[in-house]
């Protein structure tokens, strides 16, 4: 199915790209309203005993659609190429499996309503919904999206949102089916029904998530969990902070929380700094950590993306420096 989405996007090139190419926005197929594009990304991590030298995503990506009608499909290699040296040597993976990250179709009701089908990012948080890296200022992403809710949703996204003085929006998640190539998902699941409603005023923005999901294992253990995420932005042209606090229980284990607390501050459109305070624990794995990040993102253009960034953590054996290039094409 994989190979035959990658020859479907790849027929639509041959009839032609426009005239006109602007890096990060595709090329348009002829007169369709139909776009080819892409991304990459390849970073280097530095710990006390470790580096890591990795060419982490190589997308495709085809999108477009009409008024009424649109549509998203995003193939992607994952870690297409990874080398470590550490104290037992070195060492080389590939992974050269052509992955379905996104594949989903939207349908507008109308100016308010808009019903999603397919494998898409569960619309959690203010996150989540970044999942291309070139886009975010740190190459890392919170703790609060691995642990509390899964990261990828196979099924329907019916979206309501008004747009008065102030900005309402409902999202009503439904999945109960097998999921769609769930290799990306942190957690494989075959049920999830979930909630979020946000509520915004210019420049804030507040919003609550809660659900339930149910991970496909066969052996035994956790299976089913509730969550929870409170959300906030606040966005002015130099600067933005973000806020995102959640917790998740099952019957099994005691609950699990994350939060995060991250300053961005905008020096000039193409220098941006970048400031995370993160706080987690994982009764799962019996882990937890408070975390600081450290971030400087350069953009020549804003599809180009050069970022480095340094973590502390009181698990001093996870410190790290991290430096990303990526490119949207």
């Amino acid at each position: 199915m994989k190979r035959l989405l990658l020859v479907f996007i790849l027929l639509f090139s041959t009839l032609g790209a426009q005239e006109e190419y602007e890096l990060g926005e595709g090329y348009q197929v002829g007169e369709l309203p139909i776009y080819l594009g892409g991304y990459f990304s390849v970073d280097y991590r530095k710990q006390d005993e470790e580096d890591r030298y990795r060419v982490d995503d190589i997308a495709f990506m085809s999108y477009g659609g009409n008024n009424t009608l649109s549509y998203m499909v995003e193939l992607e290699f994952k870690e297409f190429y990874v080398e470590t040296h550490d104290n037992d040597g070195t060492r080389t993976e590939r992974d050269h499996t052509l992955y379905i990250e996104r594949l989903y179709l939207d349908y507008t009701i109308n100016d308010t309503m808009k019903l999603r089908l397919g494998k898409f990012n569960s619309p959690i948080g203010y996150w989540n919904l970044m999942p291309i890296n070139v886009l975010r200022e740190t190459t890392s992403s919170p703790i609060s999206t691995e642990i509390i809710y899964p990261r990828y949703t196979t099924g329907v996204d019916f979206s309501y949102r008004s747009f008065n003085e102030n900005e309402i929006a409902l999202d009503l998640i439904l999945q109960d089916n097998i999921p769609i190539d769930d290799a990306y998902n942190n957690y494989d699941v075959d049920k999830h029904y979930g909630l979020g409603l946000s509520y915004g005023d210019g420049s804030y923005e507040l919003k609550v998530n809660g659900g339930y999901f149910s991970k496909r294992d066969h052996h035994p253990g956790v299976h089913d969990f509730m969550y929870g995420l409170l959300s906030a932005k606040y966005e002015q042209e130099m600067y933005q902070i973000l806020a995102e606090a959640g917790m998740q229980e099952s019957k099994e284990h005691d609950k699990n929380y994350a939060a995060y607390l991250q300053g961005l501050y905008r020096f000039t459109p193409k220098h941006i700094g970048v400031l995370r305070l993160e706080s987690y624990k994982d009764e799962l794995l019996d882990e937890n950590d408070n975390i600081a990040i450290f971030g400087y993102t350069y953009r020549p253009l804003f599809p180009v993306a050069l970022k480095l960034e340094y973590q502390q953590h009181t698990r001093s054996n996870l410190n790290q420096f991290i430096f990303s290039f990526s490119v949207l094409f």
